[in-house]
């Protein structure tokens, strides 16, 4: 027994130091638009909320200022931004994965003159020049705003939080999304994926409308308008059947429709340039305000106030105080003037939708509804415009417009993250730019002439749903080659959008080691040079590995036993089969003859070939193949039927066979066998070549990651600094003043008024001369030095402040404990329950509390209020513990001690019914009363428990619209348990 309890006090140790599993389950989600972020969390008790930032604001503009000696952010980095606007840094989305020459680094440039943007020769990208010695590239920028965005759901949340999902545009390329992903890890964020936004938001709306989607498909557009872009976006919504976990809602993506450039900041853009032309021609000043870059920040300041106003009033008067040479502003814009400064931004209002309607080939006639998205769809002219071009009756806004996409990205990390169980909400998500594999090999035409042939295989088509894996062969190298993964046909895109997406070719691929592998397996059958791609959740493609395939023969052995049969079927079974995972061959590509345009019938025959192996690859790699599995699960069990009878049949009947049949026999046993195959695979050695944007380096990573760093501790050491000097200010304030309070004059004496009051006047003159520049140890050790003064002031003046209380309290467990110790002396003899040593104790120890009080008190009021008192609050509360130790234990034992039993020569002569009384009364008087006082009521009938009580599994809810679980029926159990086991 000592033993298992030994064991089990260690357990609870080890437990106890283990880590809290509260303390970083919590996720978030970062929605980051073009001018402003909103921020989400989920953690255990809070199922889904945006975070609040500092201000305590819903949503934080995406800016960063970098002054000499301090960061600042969000609506910090705003303020300085009109005063200073060349240290603040914004709209970095447009600029992400960019080459130097592209049209939008030169956009930026005119829209914010005052930033220095370099070309990094290195990678051919852009950097910010802030002086000689810093640099920043707009991965880092971006790095300190997510860095941010973190700190801010980690105060919200009040746990430390690493996993995130970070919303992006859908027409992000690759480039783009590996720029945000490196700006995630140089701020330290572990990216669970990244979101489309339009995703995102068809996410939240299913979630809240779980209840309304069925097996019927329902199509509905978002038209999605920020600040720097528009999206439009077809979503199907309807439930699917799945192996795993039953009929589930599920969204697809189908088509998407985009403008890069316009948003709402082109707006105001507009508008700022309004007020400039209009402040030049009222002629207050010689100079031209556009040459002032402190001026046209103030005056896009205004712009942004004058859409939002505007947007619910005909007119409005700009008002800018100072604009320039403490010249005031002041002009009227109506709304007709504002909508004809941007008639031709309206007039491309219409353009996504119709990209949109030919990616998913639909009309307006199959979309059910179309749905509000973005700040910028407030803006009247807008929603008029779009009215008309999507001919619906009316727009619908049944959706937060700012915090659709945070939430539903949010939601998606709780499902993504191992420490929450959400109800499944499966998400088809698509690749807006197809992906194609290209390589050229040398062919020999029929008059013996040799000419190279390029070759072009789709990898991704427009809109393929990702994730996704897939391999491509090739069947005719046999020594090393390269190939090239490229964009496809991006056709769709206008010319201004081809020249914005910057390099349509991806990677080079070079392969070495294909001869090697050939020569070391030249007695093998060679299956082909397979290269596996993935396009995982957050839409980046990787090529996980090339290998080279081969199969040789095995020589069968001899016939096995029936009990050897046996043995390797039950180990199969329990082995789970096969060890080597089945390759998910999408789109073979066989290196045959090549397509020209005057090929022959069976060049076209193979191509029809090669479309529909893609197609049936397309089909098994959705969700869309589970009516085939189940196919070939029917076939599976009328084959085994089959054989079922047929065995049947021959276990009935056994006849003896014919000579005929006996003679098929023989000639069937002359027949050779099939041989047996085993596969081969030797891995290729791989070297990718980036032919769009060169990532940074290993090193260069390190050296952003340091530069982070260091700004942080330097923001932390200023934060410390800060505190320090504050808490210093405040006490040299503070003593100051109390030495004029007179429970303080009463405790200390004019020479130690005179030393503190001369010390505080020259630590105060010591901060007004030297102190706002002193470092940090230097201002501890002031404060340490001047508490370290007043200490023993501070001691005495709480010391009288808590006499009162602790004596009153001291005094009435006195009282108390004597009135019980006199009520416990009065209990006879018979029915005593103390001893007499326990009564004697509690005695002594009420006497010695007395009398020390009574001595200590009298002592005290002898000293002077400046000397040291004698009279401690702490030995009061030690007394006092003491007294009310030894009072409870006579309590408790009072409480559930047992009555002595009764004499019983007393009861000899008491009558039968007498007796029955009494033994009644001493039963009752036997029975330990329970704790409370009150009686036990009877209580009613329990309800069943709970799932919880029953100690079950139990699942986060992050869907407010249903609590209700999903229903599987026995059917549906049984079809899945078939599934499975194809």
């Amino acid at each position: 027994m000592r033993e298992k309890l030994s064991l089990w006090a260690v357990f609870c140790l080890i437990v106890a130091f283990m880590p809290s599993q509260t303390e970083s389950v919590a996720v978030m989600s970062v929605d980051l638009g073009s001018e402003w972020m909103k921020i989400a969390i989920v953690k255990p008790g809070v199922p889904m909320e945006i975070a609040l930032n500092k201000e305590s604001r819903r949503k934080t503009p995406v800016a960063v200022c970098l002054k000499e000696n301090e960061r600042l952010f969000g609506d910090g980095a705003l303020g300085v931004a009109v005063k200073n606007p060349k240290v603040v840094y914004r709209f970095l989305q447009s600029i992400l994965g960019k080459t130097a020459d592209n049209p939008l680094v030169a956009q930026y440039q005119k829209h914010f003159p005052e930033h220095q943007l370099q070309r990094d020769e290195k990678r051919g990208t852009v950097y910010f020049k802030f002086s000689e010695e810093l640099q920043y590239t707009p991965e880092e920028l971006l790095g300190m705003i997510l860095n941010y965005s973190r700190g801010l759901a980690q105060d919200f949340a009040e746990q430390p939080i690493k996993d995130a999902v970070i919303t992006v545009p859908a027409y992000f390329n690759q480039a783009e999304r590996r720029a945000v992903l490196q700006a995630a890890q140089i701020a330290g964020l572990k990216v669970l994926q990244l979101i489309n936004d339009n995703t995102a938001v068809a996410l939240n709306y299913g979630v809240f409308r779980r209840k309304d989607i069925n097996s019927t498909a329902q199509n509905i557009m978002f038209y999605d308008m920020g600040s720097g872009s528009t999206t439009a976006t077809i979503v199907t919504y309807q439930t699917v059947k799945t192996k795993e976990s039953g009929t589930q809602p599920q969204l697809q993506i189908r088509g998407v429709g985009f403008d890069r450039t316009l948003g709402g900041f082109e707006i105001e853009l507009r508008l700022r340039d309004h007020l400039a032309k209009l402040f030049n021609e009222q002629k207050k000043s010689k100079k031209d305000v556009r040459e002032n870059l402190r001026a046209m920040a103030k005056l896009l300041k205004e712009a942004q106030r004058l859409k939002t106003v505007l947007s619910a009033n005909a007119e409005h008067m700009a008002q800018i105080e100072g604009l320039m040479d403490d010249i005031d502003f002041k002009a009227k814009v109506t709304r007709s003037e504002f909508e004809a400064l941007c008639e031709d931004l309206f007039n491309r209002v219409p353009g996504p939708v119709k990209e949109a309607l030919a990616a998913a080939e639909m009309s307006m006639d199959e979309i059910e509804q179309v749905i509000l998205v973005g700040g910028s769809t407030r803006v009247p002219k807008v929603q008029d415009v779009l009215l008309k071009a999507v001919g619906k009756e009316e727009l619908s806004k049944n959706i937060n417009a700012d915090e659709a996409a945070a939430m539903g990205a949010v939601y998606q990390a709780a499902a993504l993250s191992k420490a929450f169980k959400v109800k499944p909400f499966l998400v088809r998500d698509a690749a807006v730019f197809p992906i194609q594999v290209e390589f050229s090999r040398e062919t020999e035409e029929e008059d013996g002439v040799k000419t190279m042939k390029h070759n072009k295989r789709i990898l991704f088509q427009r809109m393929a749903p990702y994730p996704q894996r897939k391999v491509i062969t090739f069947n005719r190298y046999t020594d090393d080659f390269l190939f090239y993964i490229n964009y496809g046909d991006l056709s769709f895109l206008s010319e201004q959008d081809l020249k914005v997406f910057g390099s349509q070719n991806l990677t080079t691929v070079k392969l070495s080691g294909v001869g090697s592998s050939f020569k070391k397996h030249s007695d093998a059958e060679s299956k082909g040079i397979k290269a596996h791609f993935n396009m995982d959740e957050s839409g980046v493609l990787i090529l996980d590995r090339v290998e080279s395939v081969f199969e040789t023969i095995v020589e069968e052995k001899e016939e096995e036993s029936t009990l050897t049969k046996l043995g390797n079927t039950i180990s199969s079974l329990f082995g789970g089969g096969s060890s080597e995972p089945t390759a998910n061959v999408t789109e073979p590509v066989t290196d045959e003859e090549e397509v020209t345009p005057e090929a022959g019938k069976d060049q076209e025959q193979s191509e029809k070939q090669e479309e529909s192996a893609q197609e049936k690859s397309e089909t098994e790699e959705g969700k869309e193949g589970e009516p085939q599995a189940e196919e070939q699960k029917d076939n599976k069990e009328d084959k085994a039927e089959t054989q079922g009878e047929t065995e049947g049949e021959k276990t009935e009947k056994p006849e003896e066979k014919s000579d005929g049949e006996k003679a098929e026999e023989k000639e069937a046993d002359k027949k050779p066998k099939p041989q047996k195959k085993s596969k081969i695979s030797e891995d290729i050695t791989v070297e990718l070549e980036v032919n769009d944007v060169l990532d940074p380096s290993t090193e260069d990573m390190e050296v952003s990651k340091k530069k982070l760093q260091d700004l942080t501790d330097r923001d932390l050491e200023k934060q410390e600094r800060e505190k320090t000097l504050n808490s210093l200010e405040a006490f040299i304030f503070e003593t100051q003043d109390k030495l004029y309070q007179d429970e303080y004059l009463a405790v200390v004496t004019e020479e130690e008024k005179e030393q503190i009051t001369g010390k505080l006047s020259e630590a105060s003159n010591w901060m007004d001369e030297e102190g706002y520049a002193a470092g940090t140890k230097e201002l501890k050790e002031k404060l340490s030095e001047l508490k370290k003064l007043c200490k023993a002031m501070f001691f005495r003046v709480e010391e009288r402040k808590k006499w009162p209380d602790r004596l009153a309290a001291l005094d009435s467990m006195l009282n108390h404990s004597t009135i019980f110790l006199k009520s416990a002396r009065l209990i006879p003899e018979s029915d005593q329950i103390f001893t007499e040593v326990e009564l004697k104790t509690l005695e002594k120890v009420i006497n010695e509390t007395m009398t020390w009080k009574n001595e200590t008190v009298a002592a005290q009021e002898k000293m002077s209020p400046t000397e040291k008192p004698v009279l401690l609050s702490k030995d009061i509360e030690t007394k006092l513990s003491l007294l009310d130790r030894e009072v409870n234990y006579l309590l408790n034992k009072a409480k559930f001690a047992k009555p002595k039993p009764k004499d019983k020569a007393k009861d000899k002569n008491t009558t039968s019914t007498e007796n029955g009384k009494s033994n009644s009364t001493e039963d009752a008087e036997k029975v330990i009363p329970p704790k409370s006082d009150d009686a036990e009521e009877v209580k009613p009938a329990e309800e069943p428990p709970t799932a919880e009580e029953k100690g079950e599994e139990t699942i986060l809810e992050l869907n407010p619209a249903e609590n209700t679980a999903t229903e599987s029926t026995e059917d549906s159990k049984q079809e899945n348990h078939i599934g499975d086991e194809l």
